[in-house]
């Protein structure tokens, strides 16, 4: 297993995902429920930046390595799930709405994972319409978990919003990759 920088980044967003659930299991008389909101927020906003860290260091440093490439998603969509499945205990966020968002994550790590094997990985490559999703996640979030007022902006509100659309973009980017993965599906079942 390599390690570098970059992939120390990526274990240290795993490893803040048991932090990120156990602050919502913290006594009362230890940590109140604003410090709990707060922490959680800065802690999903540390792994979303490790995030975009890891990967920017191991393009300019010329670390890219193929364990890197394999844990990088993983670690991004279990630090999703984990804040989504505690968005949902806290009742902020809908279970379909989790449902969906974590659904499709898997659907299209799987359907990537066998594009690869077929050699046909660059069909379904990044979009911009998955780009623009994991941004309206990635802010959604943190806003959902602080869940309080900020300098007179309702933050609830405008999470509850952006997850909104984040939903509509999950779904529209699942078909989307799911069309584009079309053709080299009929051409495996007549290979059959």
């Amino acid at each position: 297993m390599p390690t570098n920088i970059p992939i120390l980044l990526t274990w240290l967003r795993i490893i803040l995902i048991p932090l990120l659930v156990a602050l919502y299991y913290v006594p009362e008389s230890w940590l109140q429920p604003v410090g709990r909101d707060l922490a959680a927020t800065v802690v999903f906003i540390a792994a979303a930046v490790t995030d975009w860290l890891d990967g920017y260091l191991a393009r300019r440093w010329n670390e890219t390595s193929v364990f890197g490439a394999f844990l990088d998603p993983v670690a991004d969509k279990l630090v999703v799930a984990a804040a989504l499945i505690m968005l949902v205990q806290l009742d902020r966020v809908g279970a379909l709405i989790a449902v969906i968002i974590i659904g499709r994550e898997i659907t299209i790590s799987a359907l990537r994972e066998w594009m690869a094997q077929i050699g046909a990985r660059k069909s379904v490559a990044v979009s911009m319409i998955g780009k623009i999703k994991t941004t309206a996640q990635m802010i959604a979030i943190p806003l959902l978990l602080y869940h309080r007022p900020l300098v007179g902006i309702d933050v609830d509100a405008l999470g509850t919003w952006l997850i909104y659309v984040a939903v509509v973009l999950t779904l529209w980017s699942m078909a989307y990759y799911m069309r584009m993965a079309l053709p080299y599906l009929i051409e495996q079942e007549r290979k059959r």
